[in-house]
């Protein structure tokens, strides 16, 4: 319709006028275009009511839809939310991917998504990098139509909007992403939708994200995790606390384990050597059921802060026990075995003699309290050593700084002090129910500096490379199962070697 109301033809030419000076400019900006047109289907409902007119085909589309006159063309903008480019960043800084699936035009969807830092000028200089959902279907697909999963590993790794698509073009990328082995390690998809067509990508994904106040009910129960309030920066703190979670569990285990195969070399070590261990059983039961506790407590409740977002992801297939976590377990284990071994045989530190002392009778009381005083120092310097290592136990990533955010978390700084004073209470005022007695200043002193040691200790274990400990044991265990091909070799098979071995005996 022409501006003095008159109707005009739209050819071609016209169309295509209108498509380069009206439609494209408004999709360029992020406009969603929007054509409005009328038809006048009956002259007037008199006229159908007395039969002058016949009654319009309503079911016929071709017939309602045909011969529409064009009124004017609408640019609608959808606002990014501020927040949301910044989450974008945030999301690569932490190795996480964001691609845009959605329906609109490739002019209107390019430019969101160069709005919100999903596309950059590096991903622009790909041929890949914005596709159409037939074009995507066209690279893709085989001559019978079929879903061919080379051609597609070579389109997804550089695809980051996809424009035109329908549902089916949203599965299809899931499940190709899902299937690829084009990466090192499986690509884990999350997916988010709102509409009812979105289900089947949300139930393929790894993990679905549906919207809580736009999202369907089939989209909800199709999701894993429902974002109440519909903004994408709910995602990246959904990351950010499933990381947190992880990391935690780590940061326990590397603690606990570290208590655990002290205690056990101790145990087995000292009763071999002198007799009898000095960890003795309610002070173990001390360490693990009350001490332990507290530590994982403390653990636990570390927040999530913003330095997780800036590494990239475990693998699917990553070993919980890194090798930075298996360098502190070995090497505090060595300092703390070091500092009891230490203790148990050369107790002239302490002007102590407790040699024979599954010999001392409960008729010497000199002997019992100087016997008792020595398992005291040991449990003492043991629970201190392992309090301090609590500390340590934060730092899972070869970070120096044990003290980093320690103060965000008040939790810890209670039950770090809680411990040691209750350490304290239990060594002073224990007496028969823990085996222990009271020490003296410079016996706590001595020990407190060897609680402090750990964290000069982690210092020196910072400097020496996490995987040195692994491929030392790598090559040891190499080194053994070479001898024993040898000695199978030069014997036969083991059941031989033992044939061999009883005709000797």
């Amino acid at each position: 319709m022409a501006p003095d109301g008159s109707v005009e033809k739209l050819s071609d030419a016209s169309r295509s006028k209108l498509l380069d000076t009206v439609v494209h400019p408004m999709a360029s900006t992020g406009l969603r275009t929007i054509c409005s047109a009328f038809k006048d289907v009956v002259a007037s409902f008199d006229a159908v009511a007395d039969h002058q007119q016949p009654v319009p085909a309503l079911d016929d589309e071709d017939c309602i839809t045909g011969g529409l006159t064009c009124l004017a063309i609408f640019g609608i903008e959808d606002p990014v939310r501020p927040e949301v480019p910044s989450a974008i960043v945030r999301c690569r800084q932490a190795g996480i991917t964001v691609r845009m699936v959605t329906g609109d035009n490739v002019d209107t969807a390019t430019s969101i998504a160069a709005k919100c830092g999903i596309i950059t000028a590096e991903d622009l200089e790909g041929n890949v990098a914005v596709m159409e959902g037939l074009q995507f279907n066209q690279r893709i697909r085989d001559e019978k139509g079929e879903i061919e999963q080379a051609k597609f590993d070579q389109v997804w790794p550089g695809l980051r909007v996809l424009a035109r698509s329908t549902p089916q073009d949203k599965h299809t990328l899931v499940e190709g992403m899902i299937n690829s082995k084009v990466t090192k390690y499986r690509e884990v998809v999350a997916v988010t939708g709102d509409g009812t067509n979105d289900a089947p990508a949300l139930k393929k994904a790894d993990v679905g994200f549906a919207m809580g106040i736009a999202g369907t009910e089939v989209a909800k129960e199709a999701s894993d995790i429902i974002i109440t309030d519909d903004n994408f920066i709910s995602i990246v703190q959904a990351c950010m606390w499933g990381r947190n979670i992880y990391d935690n569990i780590c940061k326990f285990l590397q603690f606990q384990l570290t208590v655990n195969v002290t205690a056990l070399v101790v145990s087995i070590t000292t009763a071999c050597a002198i007799g009898e261990t000095p960890l003795k059983a309610v002070p173990m039961l001390w360490i693990n059921l009350i001490q332990d506790t507290l530590a994982s407590l403390a653990l636990a409740t570390e927040p999530p802060s913003e330095h997780l977002l800036e590494r990239k992801p475990y693998g699917r297939t990553a070993n919980i026990l890194s090798e930075t976590m298996i360098r502190n377990i070995a090497g505090q284990g060595v300092y703390q075995l070091s500092v009891i071994f230490f203790l148990s045989f050369d107790n002239q530190l302490f002007h102590l003699h407790p040699e024979r002392r599954h010999l001392i009778h409960e008729a010497d009381p000199q002997a019992l309290q100087s016997s008792r005083q020595f398992d005291t120092v040991i449990f003492n310097a043991f629970v201190l050593m392992t309090v301090f290592n609590l500390v340590n136990a934060r730092c899972i990533h070869n970070e120096r700084n044990v003290f980093a955010r320690i103060f965000r978390n008040i939790f810890f700084v209670v039950i770090f002090l809680t411990m040691l004073v209750t350490q304290a209470i239990v060594v002073e005022l224990g007496g028969n129910a823990f085996k222990t007695t009271g020490l003296s200043w410079q016996q706590w002193l001595l020990c407190l500096a060897f609680g402090l040691g750990s964290l000069l200790w982690y210092q020196v274990l910072v400097c020496i490379p996490p995987d040195l400990i692994t491929d030392a044991a790598n090559r040891f265990l190499s080194f053994v199962k070479s001898l024993s091909l040898c000695r199978d070799n030069a014997l036969g098979s083991p059941a031989a070697f033992r044939f061999k071995a009883f005709e000797n005996d």
